[in-house]
């Protein structure tokens, strides 16, 4: 019997997919789908009814998400009293998508502004306490003028600005 080789990563995944514990995963879902035009994959729904694995593609990336499940250690960023992880959202209209965000339930946590890195940029954070980061490359910027913009962040110089 011949077996058939398997791709390892699977068409459409990226070698990094976050996976997103959400108290309320079906909740996170909608959310989603209004704040970032995500579209639904797949969703696995265990005996409890809660989703034991859902899958959402933003752009061209997945996300994963499941239910919380304290008896195995799987907490959201609510239960552990928040997240040291950003998720960074590349868009074409970082102003569209933060103004979406927002009246889908995020809290804008940085307002959208022109960063000294040559991107549009802005964070939120959603409604199950996942931190996100939006942004949309705006212009070129060599590693010397980024060096030359850091050291005036520190000096009171405008770090945010299309000219730091």
């Amino acid at each position: 019997m011949t077996q058939t080789r398997v791709k390892p990563i699977p068409d459409g995944m990226h070698s990094v997919t976050p996976m997103l514990v959400c108290a309320g995963a079906a909740d996170a879902i909608a959310f989603y789908k209004k704040a970032f035009n995500a579209v639904e994959i797949s969703r696995l729904v265990g005996p409890q009814g809660k989703i034991m694995h859902a899958a959402v593609r933003i752009g061209d990336s997945v996300v994963m998400l499941t239910d919380e499940f304290p008896d195995f250690g799987s907490l959201g960023p609510k239960s552990l009293k928040g997240s040291s992880v950003v998720i960074h959202l590349y868009v074409e209209d970082v102003d569209a998508c933060a103004a979406r965000a927002a009246a889908a339930g995020a809290t804008i946590t940085m307002p959208v502004a022109d960063m000294f890195w040559g991107d549009r940029y802005g964070q939120l954070e959603d409604p199950f306490g996942h931190r996100w980061s939006i942004g949309a490359h705006v212009r070129d910027v060599s590693p010397e003028e980024m060096r030359q913009a850091m050291q005036n962040m520190g000096q009171g110089g405008e770090a945010c600005s299309p000219s730091a």
